[in-house]
């Protein structure tokens, strides 16, 4: 590794080391959607809370029809009806047959239900065919969850199932930390927003739209912010503009060595932001650090966009999920096949773009266009990175190689 560089790892553990969690409060179960929970959830009740029906028929006494059968049905008046939620007949004599819907109370003196399709769906007397065995149909109280349980363990990411499940059991809130507020500004002045224009030495800005999409899908509230010029004080003061609803901000462009690199001029003075080069491929010129009061973090990106994209998964992405509380912080790799042979430079750790498939053997790869870093079609056409460890300078088609997928949550 060339002694002006340091490694993809060392960046990633010195940004994650600067990285404080949000902090936790109770939010509306909506609103927790795909965030961590910050507290063991306990059940305070049970699951179902009392004995119901889980079939529309009628609630007897076992014992009552446990010789019934087409050939020898026994009759039961009825003496009453219950439908899911009016449970006003609480209990009922040996017997006897209570008509009872699905999830409506078992009345006591109840211990199996005969579904309608045994039945003749008598009204004043019913007649049964056939027996149910003991406890048949009938949901026991706390059978799914009793009173006590863990129903989530601190960290898990909340979906849809586990949303309904704390509905269930009546909780309105759980303890997440909040969506973090991330702002994207792109710089250049060659920049023009899509629709606008395009002169002979423009071009439209498709990093923002980039970096905000991925800031919003690790789930981030993203913040796109106009396009800001190559003047040092415009882009302070679009930054300092854009601070107060922000927990964290991700430029890119103007951190290389060129005479208009408008970020690295503007934010070098401060002394809170470290610019320099990571032994990667590509996303090489590398910023981060604080700014503002409140020191907010802020990730200055290269302009390219693979350059850019590929460095919001390596080091922006771990950060979003830390401040959200979210683990494991980086993608997990997995193993694919080799399609065809890769070159990488020596030193430097490379992703390549890559696409995914499934044969007969399992997971393949195949790379997908060239190096550059400004080719955002083929970009567009990836689902994968592959990871070429940077003492790595061949890799033969038939290898089996580490693979990001870049499509899979996690």
């Amino acid at each position: 590794m060339p002694d002006d560089l340091i490694s993809v790892d060392q960046h990633l553990e010195r940004i994650l080391e600067a990285i404080t969690p949000l902090p936790d409060f109770p939010q509306p179960l909506m609103e927790t959607l795909g965030l961590a929970a910050a507290e063991d959830v306990i059940a305070t009740m049970r699951l179902p809370s009392f004995d119901n029906s889980a079939m529309d028929g009628y609630a007897v006494c076992h014992r009552d029809v446990v010789g019934a059968s087409e050939e020898h049905p026994v009759h039961l008046p009825v003496v009453g009806e219950i439908g899911a939620g009016q449970g006003g007949l609480l209990a009922m004599s040996p017997g006897t047959a209570v008509k009872i819907m699905t999830g409506a109370p078992v009345p006591a003196g109840a211990d199996a239900v005969v579904p309608y399709e045994w039945t003749d769906r008598g009204v004043a007397q019913v007649r049964i065919g056939r027996a149910p065995e003991l406890g048949q149909h009938v949901r026991r109280a706390g059978e799914d969850v009793d009173e006590g349980d863990l129903l989530l363990e601190r960290g898990t990411v909340l979906g849809p199932r586990h949303l309904g499940l704390l509905a269930a059991v009546g909780r309105p809130s759980v303890r997440t930390r909040p969506r973090p507020r991330v702002v994207v500004l792109s710089t250049g002045s060659e920049l023009r927003e899509p629709g606008q224009p395009l002169g002979h030495d423009a071009i439209y800005d498709g990093n923002s739209y980039l970096l905000a999409a991925a800031a919003r899908r690790a789930g981030a509230l993203a913040y796109r912010v106009g396009i800001v010029p190559d003047e040092p004080r415009a882009f302070l003061d679009a930054l300092n503009d854009q601070l107060v609803r922000a927990d964290l901000v991700v430029t890119s462009g103007g951190v290389s060595q060129g005479d208009y690199d408008v970020v690295k001029e503007a934010l070098s003075p401060l002394g809170t932001v470290w610019f320099g080069g990571v032994a990667m491929q590509p996303g090489k010129p590398q910023g981060f650090g604080v700014v503002g009061e409140d020191a907010t973090p802020i990730f200055t990106l290269p302009g390219n966009p693979v350059s850019s994209y590929i460095s919001f998964e390596a080091f922006v992405l771990p950060a979003l999920r830390k401040l959200m509380g979210k683990a494991p912080y980086s993608r997990p790799s997995t193993r694919a096949r080799l399609t065809h042979a890769v070159r990488s430079p020596e030193g430097r750790r490379q992703f390549v773009r890559g696409e995914i498939a499934v044969d007969a053997d399992g997971l393949v790869v195949s790379p997908v266009g060239g190096h550059g870093s400004h080719l955002i079609g083929d970009l567009a056409a990836s689902d994968a990175l592959v990871v070429v460890p940077e003492a790595t300078t061949e890799l033969a088609a038939g290898e089996q190689v580490d693979v990001v997928l870049l499509d899979e949550e996690f």
